[in-house]
Order: structure tokens, then sequence, then C-alpha cells
């Protein structure tokens, strides 16, 4: 199979993990409806995740050392308070709100990244960042231009995943990403059962939509997802990467119709809209416009 084949099907399978993670928002709020307090539902999520991972990479697993201990616990507290301020916020949004604001992530990292390294975000990230605040404000402010505490949850979840993929894109040079991987959600787990044990009660009685919503998330949202990604992006590029994955906002929305019979208003699709073209800008800067472009001059030469 050739390198362009391979590039096919890995862009098929992000895809996939797309299509997973905005279906985990819609199990998620199924969850939390069935009974499933936020730290409860994310114990079982990660917990469900390390164990399997474990399993499959127990060889790896046998030369952990101190520095992998170390980067797992970084990167596991920032997706821990990522994963918490998302799911505590589905209680008092919607999933397609909730989806399409967790998505704005891809937006800080730039920023981030300047703080970290001292290099500043070109005029693409500059310009992306207003048109996501343009698309917030239509998605998020009230007629009394307050925001609302599910979405300013949902903000903070984007924030917290844009120091995740930092701190991943920093550890991920000096440690073995699949080591990384599982100890990131031991660490998740771990903080979760804590955050559960101390402020939650576990419910009397669950629906099975609910159990099997869980174990969906934990299984396909959380370590499937993580495992296809990582497998992919080796036949792909990051750009390529990161505008397949952001449509899970789109599928999050979808699904949300669908499933919840959510409703979509015309702030909504508009904020959506912008919040997406900020991605494509900040992701791709456009090149993708320019050669062809440039394309069709040669063409005509």
């Amino acid at each position: 199979m050739n390198k362009n084949h391979n590039s096919i099907f890995a862009d098929i399978a992000l895809l996939l993990v797309a299509v997973i993670w905005g279906s985990g928002f819609t199990a998620t709020q199924v969850s939390l409806d069935s009974g499933f307090l936020p730290f409860t539902t994310m114990a079982i999520r990660f917990g469900i995740a390390a164990i399997l991972m474990s399993v499959i990479f127990i060889k790896k697993l046998k030369y952990i050392n101190k520095k992998d201990i170390i980067a797992g616990s970084v990167v596991g507290f920032f997706l821990f308070t990522a994963f918490a301020s998302q799911t505590i916020g589905l209680q008092f949004t919607t999933p397609s709100k909730n989806a399409f604001l967790t998505a704005t992530n891809v937006i800080l990292v730039p920023f981030i990244y300047w703080f970290m390294s001292k290099k500043k975000p070109d005029i693409y990230s500059v310009t992306a960042a207003f048109i996501c605040v343009c698309g917030i404000a239509f998605i998020s402010l009230e007629k009394d231009l307050t925001l609302g505490i599910g979405d300013s949850l949902s903000l903070l979840c984007a924030i917290l995943f844009a120091f995740h993929i930092s701190s991943t894109g920093f550890y991920s040079h000096k440690v073995d990403t699949t080591v990384l991987s599982v100890t990131q959600m031991w660490f998740a787990s771990i903080l979760s059962f804590i955050g559960a044990f101390f402020t939650e009660t576990f419910p009397n009685s669950v629906p099975v939509n609910g159990v099997l919503s869980v174990i969906y998330i934990g299984v396909f949202g959380t370590m499937i997802a993580f495992f296809i990604q990582t497998t992919a992006q080796k036949y792909t590029t990051p750009t390529k990467t990161a505008i397949i994955l952001s449509t899970e906002a789109l599928f999050g929305t979808i699904f949300s119709v669908i499933i919840l019979k959510e409703i979509i208003t015309a702030k909504m699709i508009i904020g959506g809209i912008s919040i997406f073209l900020a991605i494509i800008t900040a992701e791709t800067k456009w090149k993708f416009f320019y050669k062809g472009k440039a394309k069709i001059i040669k063409s005509d030469l």
C-alpha cells in the first residue's frame, strides 16, 4: 500500500474519531440524565480506558520510570480538569453549545505556546481569535449580554484542553507516547475517583441506557478514539489532523439534534459557522486556497 493510500485511510480514521467524540457529548449527557454525577462519570470513563490500555500495552509499562510518571501526572491533570469542566458544564448547557465552545481550544493553543516559548502568534492566529470570540458571543451571550455558567465552564474546558495539547506536545518528545497515554489515563482516573468519593454519592439505580452510555464513552470515546488518533497521525499532517478532528463540534450538534431532539437556533448556526471558520483560519492559514490559485495561474501560463 502506497503513501497516498495510507494518508487517505488515516484521514478516514481521524474522521471516525471526530464522529466518536461528537457522539460522546450526547452520550455524556445521557449518562448525567440517568443519574451518574460528573466525577463518577469521569471515574468510570477513565478507569475503563486506563485498565484496558494497561492490559494492551503491558509490555511497555514494565519499563515505566519516574520521568514517565511526572509527565503523565502533568498531562493527566490537564486532562482531568478539562473533562471536569466540560462534564459539569453539560449540566447547565446543551451538548451542541458545549461541543462548539470546547472546539475553541484549537484557537487558544498558539497563544499558550506564545506564553511558553515567547514566540508570537501570526496574523492568522490573531484573526482566528477575533472571529472565534464573535462566534462565542453569538452562541453563548444572553439578551442581557451575560454568560451562563454552563457556557463559562465550556470555555474553561477549551482553555484547559489547550493546555493539555501544549503539555502533551512538550512531553511527547521526552517520553514514550504510549506510556504517556496510559499514565495520563490512570492519573485522570484517580483524580476523578477522589472527586467522586468526597463530593458525590453513587446512584442507587441507573437505567440501562445510562450504563451503556458511560461504557461507550469509556471504551470508544476514550480508549479507542485516542488509540486511533495516535496511530493515524503517523500517516497524515498535523494541519489535516486538526481540521478533521475539529468537526467533532459539527457531529456533536448532529447527534444532539437526532437523539436528544435539541432545537438549533439561528444564533447557534451563525456562531457555529464563525467558530468553524476561525478553526480553519488558525490551522490552515488558508494555504490550500493559495495553492489552488497558484496551480490555476501556472496552468494558464
